[in-house]
């Protein structure tokens, strides 16, 4: 049923709210109960000043009543009951229920979000508990140091008698080890804290970066036509609050100009509309890598793409150099996870592109294009190892494209994964198949 022909349930929803009699509803405007019911029930038009007068007695605005849900209400109705582990929902309904049960639908979509929300802190927690080299330094310093104190604690309790020397410099042992463990778990601690206050933890020179670019939403106009230079922009920027986090964004920043100086956005802009975000067409055209067209095409405002564009680059450690997220696409913020898969696929086979479609495990099933290609940073002589640089560029697909190919189904790591036929698997996942 359309929105605009659902105004009559919305007129009776919000009498029944304001616990009006239909006929006193009725009387108050002007007209018989009868063709109240009639219009309540979705059999008569409505409009101009009817309208008015019967938004003015319940005391709402017009458009209420004939605009009812906003559509990202309606869509995320959807989306719940598409994400349904049965989906038994009635989708083709979802705007006569909002329309109908606004109140009701509220409460639903915002579960759902919440639920969404929460999944990815899961999958965020996780990452860090598994991969996070701070947090897993700082354990280990307080487990060993604690270690330490239990064994020299032991030699004094279960040794007869030592030397006054020896109790000494076991004591003193005692003592220095101590203070090392307390201020191991302050730091530790301090680490956790400023991990909760915070929407992105800051701290970690890459992290900076990340939360600079994606506050300039990854693109600088001031690049783009060679008015201002990388240092203007990292001058007084916040976020990048550490000497190494500018370091490395001078590194990006840089690369960012010289790509803008090779494929200028104006030209870029014109050929993108024409090849439709087709990557091998594009390096052809210009002439240029893969890897630079994929930096590139992650640098265009939304505006000019038509569709959100995220973007990986790593080395052949699996260290991720560089993340420009898109949505229901879990990047990982350390190696060894499925959503790179094609990225380490490409480091088997440099400079040949990959192409995969892959879709992520999760209450929003959503598919996803992943081009990726590897290549060395320079050419290595004799008796030297190449450097391997690797990029990836995640394109969303849309829903009346998603079926024309087969995807790969993949989760964001292991424990959140409910994936349990998986062969790749590496541990037991928390969840169930239903979650």
């Amino acid at each position: 049923m359309a929105r605009e022909t659902l105004t009559g349930s919305r007129i009776r929803e919000r009498r029944l709210i304001a616990g009006l009699r239909q006929a006193d509803l009725a009387r108050d405007v002007g007209i018989s109960a009868s063709y109240l019911n009639l219009i309540e029930h979705n059999r008569r038009r409505i409009g101009g000043k009817l309208l008015v007068d019967i938004a003015q007695v319940l005391g709402v605005e017009p458009s209420m009543l004939t605009e009812g849900a906003e559509a990202a209400l309606i869509a995320t109705l959807r989306e719940a009951a598409a994400n349904a582990p049965a989906p038994v929902a009635e989708t083709d309904r979802a705007e006569e229920f909002a329309g109908r049960f606004p109140g009701w639908a509220e409460v639903l979509a915002g579960a759902h979000r919440r639920v969404a929300s929460l999944e990815r802190t899961v999958q965020t927690l996780s990452d860090r508990l598994t991969h996070d080299p701070h947090l897993a330094a700082s354990l280990h310093e307080v487990l060993s140091t604690a270690a330490a104190i239990r064994s020299t604690a032991s030699i004094l309790a279960e040794t007869g008698e030592l030397e006054p020397e020896w109790q000494d410099r076991f004591h003193k042992n005692i003592n220095q080890d101590a203070q090392r463990l307390a201020e191991s778990s302050r730091a530790l601690v301090t680490f956790l804290d400023e991990s909760d206050t915070e929407h992105e933890r800051r701290g970690v020179p890459q992290e900076e970066v990340e939360t600079f670019f994606s506050e300039n939403e990854f693109h600088f106009p001031s690049l783009e036509d060679g008015s201002g230079t990388p240092d203007d922009l990292i001058e007084g920027a916040e976020a990048l609050a550490s000497k190494a986090s500018r370091t490395v964004a001078r590194v990006a920043l840089t690369q960012y100009a010289e790509d803008a100086a090779l494929l200028p956005l104006e030209r870029f802009s014109t050929s993108l509309a024409a090849e439709r975000l087709d990557p091998m067409a594009l390096a052809r055209e210009f002439g240029c890598d893969l890897q630079t067209i994929f930096r590139r095409l992650a640098a265009m405002p939304q505006a000019v793409l038509g569709s959100e564009v995220g973007l990986v680059l790593s080395d052949a450690s699996g260290s991720t150099l560089f993340r420009k997220p898109v949505a229901d696409f879990a990047l990982p913020r350390f190696g060894a996870s499925c959503p790179l898969w094609p990225l380490f696929s490409a480091f088997s086979r440099p400079q040949i592109p990959i192409r995969r479609r892959v879709s992520q495990v999760g209450r929003s099933v959503a598919v996803f294009d992943c081009f990726a290609v590897a290549w060395p940073q320079e050419q290595p002589d004799f008796d030297q190892d190449p450097v391997y640089h690797g990029a990836m560029l995640i394109l969303p697909v849309l829903a009346e494209q998603a079926d024309q190919h087969p995807a790969q189904p993949v989760g964001s790591s292991c424990p959140v994964c409910p994936r349990a036929e998986c062969r790749a698997r590496r541990e037991p996942s928390i969840l169930s198949e239903e979650f």
